[in-house]
């Protein structure tokens, strides 16, 4: 059985790929731009703009959630949704300090580069 070797990374890696992976199915996607749309926590309203079951669009919910990018609240039989907007800034800020630090200027890359 594989071993889990997330341990051996620095946490900001690992924080980073977390929060990449969170991000990493169209539906999350489409469901932070439905949120971000507004101007208030939204409601039901996410199932009903989404091409998925309640069920799938709950679940991935949860994993935006569990990465932090959103926060809800239960409100009566209804939960309540919006954007976590400091974490965001803060993922935002570690990403653009990642692709900065990256060096390409070597050009030592295999030949199929982009010309």
């Amino acid at each position: 059985m594989a071993q889990n070797k997330k341990n051996e990374f620095a946490d900001e890696d690992v924080g980073l790929a977390d929060f990449a992976n969170a991000l990493s199915h169209p539906a999350r996607i489409a469901i932070l731009k439905t949120i971000a749309g507004q101007d208030r926590c939204i409601c039901g309203e996410i199932v009903d703009v989404m091409p998925l079951a309640q069920s799938t669009v709950s679940q991935h919910i949860k994993e935006l959630k569990k990465a932090g990018l959103i926060r809800g609240e239960i409100e009566g039989p209804k939960s309540c949704y919006c954007i976590d907007w400091d974490r965001l800034g803060e993922m935002r800020e570690k990403f653009e300090s990642l692709f900065g630090g990256l060096d390409r200027s070597s050009g030592r890359c295999c030949k199929h580069r982009k010309k």
